[in-house]
């Protein structure tokens, strides 16, 4: 399947996390998967060390059981949204997204593909210093964007979601991952994409953001 005819640019600004329009019928060939990692391990990383690893599930029973220890992580206690003065638009893309997610936890286990993108460390540091963890995520996080890149430009959708990381001990079971010495950092389902017809999303203005060489 030759990528989709879309500029840098579309790219970068039509990748969206895709939940509802996931097609859970349709495999999701192998070759396609491996064209993503090739440019996922592109990316940038922390003194060059490399020390990602992107486990694949595709066997129905792990999905499954994976996409339980997600339902797990997400019944966990949550903080409470705020919604005084929120206006409408914000309530209706909430409402959207809640919708979306909900999709998402009742049809993942059927998503034909789970990638648990993860990174060897030298024993496990949730207490680190900032400048390690840091170092850690920074070393991932560009190569698992550049994989969800690359896959929207193949016709396939992603979403970053970390739920199951509340689990991360038994999900590390279940896949047979050094637990001490490799830290998962998210849980991406992957599968070709209903339409393609993807939009950039509502956004804060850059200039809002830009601070020019003072806060």
């Amino acid at each position: 399947m030759p990528p989709l005819d879309l500029t840098a640019d579309e790219v970068l600004t039509t990748t969206r996390a895709v939940r509802k329009r996931l097609d859970l019928n349709r495999p999701v060939e192998r070759e396609l998967i491996e064209e993503c990692l090739e440019l996922a391990t592109q990316a940038p990383t922390g003194r060059n060390r490399q020390r990602w690893d992107f486990v694949l599930v595709t066997d129905p029973e792990k999905r499954a059981a994976l996409a339980n220890l997600y339902r797990l992580g997400l019944a966990r206690p949550r903080q409470q949204v705020v919604r005084d003065g929120v206006n409408r638009g914000d309530l209706v893309r909430g409402q959207r997204i809640a919708d979306s997610a909900q999709y998402l936890y009742d049809h993942l286990h059927e998503v034909p593909v789970l990638l648990v993108p993860c990174i060897r460390v030298q024993g496990r540091h949730e207490n680190g210093s900032h400048v390690g963890q840091a170092n850690t995520w920074g070393s991932i996080l560009p190569a698992v964007w550049q994989f969800m890149l690359a896959a929207r430009s193949r016709g396939l959708g992603t979403a970053w979601t970390t739920p199951h990381l509340h689990y991360e001990k038994e999900a590390a079971e279940l896949l047979g991952i050094p637990y001490e010495t490799v830290l998962q950092t998210a849980l991406i389902p992957l599968a070709h994409t209903i339409g393609t017809d993807f939009r950039p999303g509502p956004r804060v203005e850059a200039k809002e953001i830009a601070h020019w060489d003072a806060w």
